[in-house]
């Protein structure tokens, strides 16, 4: 018997809308720029910048955080295939505690934005703040992931190679279960970083290691 109840709603998937209107503008390579890694206690910051091919877009490009890992890395090998230029920049743990979180994050991404070639003569960037003395014309995006192709695809790279870089240093520092937890303060995370204190991977700025060191 079919159910009266209202089916939940779906959130709308990212499209090319505000590519399209920057287009018009007159811009012809417009980038997506998105990072990853701002909560963690240890590890970087990875930003990703992207072209997109309109004739040549991969199916289901989507916020990195709604999507399987098997479909970020489906996605992300096609986008690097498909895209007309991709690239992907960090922010080491020095930098972030010299910078702090949110500068350093700026930082990465207009690395990677620069990074691009050919170069792009428009940036969507995702949240509200533009790095400082950016290249390029730019326009920030809140929540942009959800809401641009651009940004989505970026939001995917960033993503599986901030993954990447983690279970690779979770050989080295098997305690603290990088390679499940990216870095971020679980329960198995803060209880290693009380019995075994910080490695050099750890961001000595952030509160819960900074305390480790007093």
């Amino acid at each position: 018997m079919p159910s009266d109840l209202p089916k939940p709603a779906t959130k709308p998937a990212p499209d090319f809308a505000l590519e399209d209107a920057a287009k018009a503008q007159g811009f012809a390579r417009i980038a997506g720029v998105d990072e990853v890694g701002r909560g963690p206690l240890a590890g970087p910051v990875t930003a990703a910048a992207v072209i997109l091919d309109p004739a040549r877009l991969p199916e289901g490009i989507n916020d990195s955080k709604r999507l399987s890992e098997p479909a970020r890395l489906r996605l992300a090998a096609e986008i690097k295939q498909m895209a007309l230029a991709w690239s992907i920049a960090h922010a080491t743990v020095a930098e972030i505690d010299q910078l702090n979180i949110l500068h350093a994050s700026l930082f990465a991404m207009d690395k990677a934005l620069q990074a691009l070639a050919p170069a792009a003569d428009f940036a969507l960037v995702d949240g509200n703040r533009l790095p400082p003395a950016m290249a390029q014309p730019a326009q920030t995006v809140v929540k942009g992931d959800a809401r641009s192709l651009s940004i989505a695809a970026a939001s995917i790279l960033a993503k599986v190679e901030r993954d990447r870089i983690m279970r690779e240093l979770a050989l080295e520092h098997p305690d603290f279960g990088w390679d499940r937890n990216m870095g971020y303060p679980t329960a198995q995370h803060r209880e290693a970083l009380i019995r075994l204190g910080p490695t050099p991977h750890h961001r000595i700025s952030f509160a819960p290691v900074r305390k480790m060191l007093c």
